[in-house]
Formats: structure tokens, C-alpha cells, sequence
């Protein structure tokens, strides 16, 4: 049965295959028996972590991407991740970039995206998130972190700021927010790893912390998604920053590198997938040996 259906679906566009799996399982999502019988098949309970004053059920979550506006929540939940990762959302609803935009590498095992921060605001999907929240019961829940970016129009000298204000609507509804500064999409978002450009925009979102009133208990975490092309020097850097100023490291979004192809390649974006794999694991190695061994870690 798989392989019929990713056979139909690899003879669409890439991204309208997506557009028809998700449209499937928010309609599922919404007959509650339904959403009850997959989870029961799918929920796993096993190796529970505790973090931030937070209970995830097992270790295994799924990475900002696939739900872009917090659209299916309910079902990701259903189907046994340990925790939820929506965006990346920013201050204002963006388009992104133009079709075609998303790429298989089927003989790679690999994805190129260039979707440039589609999604519906910090707005609309704080609303919607806030709506979870009274119509999710405490069992199905998982911890739910909200990634947020810039929008494309939004200059390094204005980044802070645009990170405050979307922090400020997408935090008290979230059970943490991951900053990302490591899209190869949006054209100088990957500036901001630097920590002369990465401090202020950490300090500002630790101020709006302090001040608001979550609505969720615990620690409320904010960490920091970074690139995988980072030199040595440079993740020392960061490494060091986040160490002071940041709850956590998720390690790594796509790369602009086209190491490990098995062929060539000339679309624009960034590459996800098998030949990602060993740099990320590099990447998390080398932050596991400059943070220590208690500091959290999430690898992608």
C-alpha cells in the first residue's frame, strides 16, 4: 500500500504532493474517533524525558517545516510524536518564494527547498494555537514549540526587534520558541548566527520572558536553530553565546552545501536528507564537546 501511494504521489510536484497529504489528515484529524484509533496504534510512551519542566513522552519530535501554521496539531499529535514543532512563522503573513519550490532528490534520498518563510503571521497562528489550547484535553497534548524567523523585508538592524514582537504573540501560547537564524531562504537571515547580531535579539526575547505570563508552567525554553555550514570558529562562537544566554541548540536546518549527491544538481536552496545526515551528527558532536554533557541538544 506504501509504495503505491508514494508512487502516485512522486508523479506530483513536490510540494502539491505535500498540499494533498496534509489537506488528507486535517480532515481526519477533525472525526474524533478516528483521531483516537491512531493514536492508540501509533503512541509511544517509551523513554520519556523531562526538560524545562516539560514531560515528553519519548525523544523522536517533528522539526518546523511540515506544519508550517499550526494547521495539524491534533493529528501530529495522534501519531506518537514526543513533541511538536510548528513554523517557521513570522511577525507578518508571507507568500515566499515563487513555484517551483521544492525539489526531490529521490536517488539522494535528499530534498531541496527554497520556500522562503510561507506562512500566515504570528497573528493568525497564535489565534489558532490559543484555540488548541481549549479544544486538545491534557492527554493529547505534546510539548509545542513554535519556530519563529524574519520576514524578508525585515533588516539585520530591525531583526531584533521583529523576533521581540512575534515572540511576544506566539510565546504565551507556546511551550517554547525556537529562534531561527539558519534558513538559507530568507537572504541574510544566516548574519544572525553571529553572536554580535545573535546577542541582542536573545536578550530581548529573554526581557519579554521575564515580564509576560506564560500560559503554560515550567521553564518555557527558548533555543536557537542554527545552519549546518558553520566553520569551527564559528559554531565555538555560537556555542558559547547560547551557552549563556539560550535554554537550548537544535542542530541543524538544511544545507547550501551539494556534498553527497548522487548526481548534480543546479536548483537553488536548501538541501535536507540522507546527505545531511553525517554533517549534522558532526555539528551535534562538536556542540556536545563545547556545551558539556547536561546542556539540551536537538538534532535534526
Amino acid at each position: 500500500m506504501y509504495g503505491l501511494l508514494r508512487s502516485a504521489l512522486f508523479r506530483l510536484d513536490a510540494e502539491e504532493a505535500h498540499e494533498i497529504a496534509t489537506a488528507q489528515m486535517m480532515r481526519l484529524q477533525e472525526i474524533a474517533i478516528v483521531r483516537r484509533l491512531i493514536e492508540r496504534v501509533f503512541r509511544s510512551d517509551e523513554h520519556p524525558v523531562e526538560l524545562w519542566g516539560l514531560r515528553f513522552p519519548n525523544p523522536l519530535g517533528i522539526a518546523a517545516g511540515f506544519d508550517k501554521n499550526a494547521r495539524m496539531v491534533p493529528m501530529l499529535s495522534a501519531l506518537g510524536f514526543g513533541f511538536i514543532e510548528v513554523g517557521t512563522v513570522t511577525l507578518r503573513p508571507q507568500a515566499g518564494n515563487p513555484r517551483p519550490r521544492m525539489f526531490r532528490l529521490a536517488d539522494s534520498q535528499a530534498l531541496i527547498n527554497r520556500l522562503g518563510f510561507n506562512n500566515d503571521g504570528a497573528e493568525v497562528v497564535a489565534a489558532r494555537l490559543r484555540a488548541l489550547w481549549t479544544s486538545m484535553g491534557p492527554d493529547e497534548w505534546r510539548p509545542l514549540l513554535v519556530n519563529i524567523g524574519k520576514n524578508r523585508d525585515v533588516t539585520i538592524e530591525d531583526a531584533a526587534e521583529s523576533y521581540e514582537e512575534a515572540y511576544r504573540l506566539l510565546g504565551p501560547v507556546a511551550d517554547g520558541v525556537v529562534l531561527n537564524v539558519s534558513s538559507p531562504n530568507t537572504p541574510g537571515l544566516r548574519d544572525l548566527q553571529s553572536p554580535e547580531q545573535l546577542r541582542p535579539i536573545l536578550e530581548l526575547v529573554r526581557s519579554v520572558r521575564m515580564s509576560s505570563e506564560f500560559l503554560r508552567s515550567g521553564g518555557h525554553p527558548i533555543l536557537v536553530k542554527i545552519a549546518p555550514d558553520l566553520d569551527d570558529l564559528q559554531l565555538a562562537g555560537i556555542a558559547e553565546l547560547c551557552g549563556e544566554l539560550a535554554d537550548g541548540i537544535i542542530a541543524t536546518n538544511t544545507t547550501l552545501s551539494r556534498d553527497g549527491l548522487a548526481s548534480p544538481v543546479a536548483e537553488a536552496g536548501g538541501l535536507s536528507g540522507r546527505p545531511l545526515f553525517e554533517r549534522s551528527t558532526d555539528v551535534l558532536r562538536m556542540l556536545r564537546g563545547l556545551l558539556g554533557p547536561d546542556y539540551p541538544l536537538i538534532g535534526v
